[in-house]
């Protein structure tokens, strides 16, 4: 019989590549990780890492073989330990999104209190990063992206469809001539994504709408991108849901200049069969369904469930 302490050690080496790392998180001493690893590769008479100085333990065949098995029985851990403890009728426990910068700091984050408020031991961590999350190396939970998963044991829905904008400062506009048509930008300068360090396509917006731009200021965060936009030097195409809440900012050619992208929520199958995460699951459906003008940018504030 596998031992399941020694698997969990496994799992938290193959997650985070390195024994202090995963000692860390597993709140023993780092030789203690090690020593596991080798009894569970002696047991299994299986190299399950290969050891490098610059990338750290990396899976090997076999390794990536039993990480799918480890996972498994995890995720059975998580649910037995729920259903049978009572956990899941208290609404107790943790949970951790991820989600991209922007959505988790401006609308993410104050929902997440909102619902915090209502299920306090249920206890959350919050994600906002410009970057995917892997719910394969468990930094989260549940995730909330700008695409949809192409493969993996995940539950997915569409969460909602938002509006970005081209956006200006007052002060800014009133410094030029005015903006009718986009040929009227030819002689302004933009804030943009710094390209080659883009996490996805669908971020390609700008070069996609003005092709031929000056862009003077790049940052690989949205939220930089708004705070330069707000210095009144530039013009910036920012989520609707950040920059509509802010009356420092106006659109320019709102008729003219509107982008659609769309957000995915997803999380592994046997996590959606916790109790607390169907709640929560149930809660961000019904609290974005309520701010769908805040997305499109046809409203400056969140509204909140009754």
């Amino acid at each position: 019989m596998l031992d399941w302490d020694s698997l969990r050690y496994f799992l938290e080496v193959a997650r985070t590549q390195r024994v202090s790392a995963a000692a860390r998180k597993l709140g023993v001493e780092h030789t203690t990780v090690s020593r596991r690893i080798r009894a569970l590769e002696a047991e299994l008479d299986s190299l399950l890492f290969e050891k490098s100085r610059s990338t750290g333990f990396v899976l090997t065949d076999d390794g990536h073989r039993l990480f799918v098995y480890a996972e498994q029985m995890e995720s059975a851990v998580h649910t037995a330990r729920e259903n049978l403890s009572g956990i899941g009728q208290a609404l107790s426990g943790h949970l951790r999104i991820g989600a991209t910068e922007g959505f988790g700091s401006y609308v993410l984050t104050p929902l997440a209190a909102d619902f915090q408020r209502r299920y306090p031991h249920i206890t959350l961590d919050i994600l906002p990063v410009p970057r995917f999350v892997s719910l394969s190396k468990r930094e989260a939970d549940l995730a909330i992206t700008i695409e949809r998963p192409q493969r993996g044991p995940y539950v997915c829905t569409k969460l909602c469809d938002y509006t970005l904008r081209l956006y200006g400062t007052p002060q800014y506009l009133g410094r030029h001539a005015p903006i009718g048509t986009r040929a009227d930008l030819a002689h302004h300068t933009f804030i943009g994504y710094v390209d080659e360090l883009l996490f996805s396509e669908r971020l390609r917006y700008l070069e996609d709408v003005l092709p031929d731009s000056r862009v003077t200021l790049r940052s690989t965060s949205v939220i930089a991108q708004y705070h330069a936009a707000l210095q009144g030097r530039s013009l910036a195409i920012l989520p609707c849901f950040i920059a509509a809440q802010d009356p420092r900012l106006v659109p320019v050619l709102e008729a003219d200049i509107a982008i659609t992208r769309s957000f995915w929520m997803y999380c592994h199958e046997d996590l959606h069969k916790l109790k607390r995460m169907a709640v929560l699951w149930d809660f961000m459906r019904r609290s974005i369904m309520r701010n769908t003008e805040l997305l499109a940018g046809r409203q400056g504030a969140m509204r909140y469930l009754p």
